[in-house]
């Protein structure tokens, strides 16, 4: 067994503590918690919960320091404006450095503040000509810093 979340390793504790009530052996949710944790090969709860935990993308909050890219350029950045568009968010990044939104040689254009909607992955519906998206926030990163 193979846990992806916090929140399907306590499904799956409440699953067996409900299905050993069903067998009449009760325990404890959090000797459920230790029980799934030890299926899923980690020595207790608090290991399997701080695994799970890095492993799940973080959630973006005005402030964060932020890293990825934008229109193929990578940058860092801190999120100055967040508001939800359904399940995506749209976002105004301040970058640490300008990034050059002109692929061409002869001129550029230097934006030191991005904006982009994007989804619960941190990637933009928004693709560029070649069909990469135009931002892409690394969820996986934290940064020092960051909530």
């Amino acid at each position: 067994m193979t846990l992806n979340s916090v929140s399907e390793a306590k499904s799956k504790a409440k699953a067996l503590r409900d299905a050993l009530v069903g067998q009449g052996t009760r325990i404890s949710h959090a000797q459920a918690l230790e029980l799934v944790a030890r299926q899923d090969g980690a020595r207790d709860w608090n290991t399997l919960h701080a695994r799970l935990q890095r492993a799940e993308p973080r959630t973006l909050q005005l402030g964060d320091e932020v890293r990825g890219k934008y229109l193929g350029q990578s940058f860092i950045g801190r999120i100055v404006a967040l508001s939800k568009v359904g399940l995506d968010l749209n976002v105004s990044i301040q970058l640490d450095a300008p990034v050059d939104t002109v692929r061409f040689e002869s001129f550029s254009n230097m934006r030191r503040r991005i904006r982009g909607v994007v989804g619960p992955d941190g990637r933009s519906e928004q693709k560029t000509s070649d069909g990469l998206p135009v931002l892409v926030i690394d969820l996986m990163e934290q940064l020092p810093g960051s909530s």
